[in-house]
């Protein structure tokens, strides 16, 4: 069977819907990390504060809360690693086994497609989670690095090196959150992509759905206006 032969099997509406999602997925990343400076993310507010944290860090002693957090940090990384694993593996479970998917579908009237077609629905989500997975295990090595860099800034705040190691501590550890975050974003459409299951409406529902409430907390939220209400001292 050609690829040509294989395309056949997915109707206009269905990469229509594959694109929506992944137009949707790279977008709201995008702006996320990239937002005007009139209206900043919670994300990017969150970096400055991480950025305050670590100079603070220079005068706090003990710094035993400072290791807390960061190990709290590792700990979340750790346990979305492990989810995605499992949820990987019983996404390649399903790949094996599509005939039984297509009979259990055929029964809910879901659909008749032949089992191509939900190999590679199923193909696509174990790709985002994938994706989340590769990031989480990066965020938790990037927050290994963040703990030693800590570990390194001299107790001294009047040594040449105590801001300056603080400082690359605080980027060490926004670059795991901006990782971290990634993963997030991954798995949530990678969950959306699960109503393709449903048919391409579905998809595109589901993908607009999870936009609106990425979009909502980053830009719209509570939290932010929280956050907001009270600014780091750290210049953007």
């Amino acid at each position: 069977m050609t690829w040509i032969e294989r395309a056949a099997f997915f109707a206009p509406l269905d990469y229509a819907a594959l694109g929506l999602l992944l137009g949707a997925w790279l977008w709201i990343g995008w702006k996320i990390e990239h937002p005007s400076p009139q209206r900043r993310s919670v994300s990017q507010m969150m970096d400055n504060y991480r950025r305050d944290w670590m100079r603070e860090m220079v005068t706090r002693q003990p710094r035993m809360f400072d290791a807390q957090v960061v190990a709290a940090m590792r700990q979340g990384s750790t346990f979305f690693a492990s989810t995605t694993m499992i949820a990987i593996g019983g996404g390649l479970a399903l790949l094996g086994n599509t005939e039984r998917l297509a009979g259990v579908a055929s029964d809910l009237a879901i659909g008749s497609a032949p089992a191509l077609v939900w190999e590679i629905k199923i193909l696509v989500v174990v790709l985002l989670l994938a994706n989340a997975f590769l990031k989480y295990v990066w965020a938790h090595r990037l927050f290994g690095y963040c703990a030693v860099l800590m570990a390194s800034v001299p107790n001294d705040p009047e040594d040449p090196q105590a801001y300056p190691r603080a400082a690359q501590s605080a980027e060490i550890c926004v670059t795991a959150a901006r990782s971290f975050n990634r993963g997030l974003r991954a798995t949530y459409f990678a969950l959306a992509s699960l109503a393709w299951f449903l048919g391409p409406i579905t998809l595109m529902l589901s993908t607009i759905i999870t936009f609106g409430v990425l979009y909502r907390r980053e830009f719209a939220s509570q939290s932010r206006t929280i956050l907001i209400s009270q600014s780091p001292y750290t210049e953007t």
